[in-house]
């Protein structure tokens, strides 16, 4: 097999890791290469995503002893998404297919194997899906439990367990070239590309060095990027929440009716301000949800670039 593999590393402030994750992905591209499952040209290209420690300098020292091991330089912090996307639109000018993994390498990198392979057969989208959780913290596991259910019950079309360790062919890369949103949410976005895909399981490790960037709040944030740019099922449980409460009131106003005729007087205080605080936390919630669906068509229709490379650190066979 004569096949041009780009593993896609995006990094921020990962100085602690740097070093050991070179030498593994290399190491890694040298067995992938002896078992034929690709070509000497295949390269490591890491993303710098704006990093405000040693993480360019690090990445400049190993691309000058490594030919084989290359790097871009976001011009400020992008985010994890627009870093993907960088490396992997960079790398669809010189590869067949690519490969996206975490610095900290705590998804396994043998499965890489199984990726390629799986390429060979004509697969252009391998996902990476985590075997298990066993490694994760409680609030780790608490948290992305609560991520994936959200997202499936509020429709958004992803593969429970998978982050961002996926291999793409080249043609996918191309079509991924045709999307232009602003609003991220690749795990969404690669599934609407259709194409042949199919699913292998790897076993997660502890992280080697440094810590997790994917805060509570990114997370949080992550989700609702992928919500609101797949799903309109939010605006439909607005809707049908409004429904409800036309019924109740419609039931409440009848019941009313019913004891006044009676002739019974109840002291109202009490249901009064209940209600008035029910229907304001209804409307406040929906306003925020529609604002949300808003702020991104503001984003969208502004058209801004999503991502600057302030530099190129690359040395590439012949260009494909």
């Amino acid at each position: 097999m004569n096949n041009t593999l780009y593993i896609v590393v995006p990094c921020y402030n990962e100085e602690e890791c740097i070093n050991v994750c070179s030498a593994q992905l290399i190491k890694k591209l040298e067995q992938l290469q002896a078992k034929g499952l690709c070509s000497a040209d295949s390269r490591v290209l890491f993303v710098n995503d704006g990093s405000a420690d040693r993480t360019r300098d690090m990445l400049m020292q190993l691309h000058e002893q490594d030919e084989r091991v290359a790097f871009l330089s976001l011009s400020t912090n992008c985010g994890h998404q627009n870093a993907l996307l960088a490396g992997m639109l960079y790398a669809k000018d010189y590869a067949d297919c690519v490969i996206t993994i975490d610095a900290d390498l705590q998804q396994d990198v043998n499965a890489m194997d199984i990726f390629l392979e799986k390429y060979a057969e004509g697969i252009d989208i391998v996902y990476g899906v985590r075997s298990s959780r066993d490694t994760d913290g409680f609030m780790k596991k608490l948290t992305a439990g609560a991520f994936y259910s959200l997202m499936q019950f509020f429709g958004a079309d992803i593969i429970r367990n998978h982050a961002d360790y996926r291999l793409l062919s080249k043609r996918v890369l191309m079509a991924l070239d045709q999307y232009t949103e602003v609003n991220l949410f690749l795990r969404g976005l690669i599934r609407t590309c259709g194409f042949r895909s199919c699913t292998v399981e790897f076993e997660v490790s502890e992280r080697f060095a440094g810590e997790s960037k994917y805060s509570p709040a990114k997370m949080l944030k992550l989700a609702v990027d992928g919500i609101t740019s797949f799903s309109v099922r939010p605006l439909r449980i607005i809707m049908m929440l409004g429904f409800c409460c036309v019924l109740f009131c419609i039931a409440w106003a009848v019941y009313d009716l019913v004891v006044f005729l009676q002739g019974k007087t109840i002291p109202g205080w009490t249901s009064i301000m209940l209600s008035l605080w029910l229907i304001a936390g209804m409307i406040l919630i929906s306003l925020g949800c529609v604002g949300e669906y808003v702020g991104r068509i503001y984003m969208e229709t502004k058209r801004r670039p999503r991502y600057f490379v302030a530099e190129s650190q690359h040395k590439p066979a012949d260009k494909k």
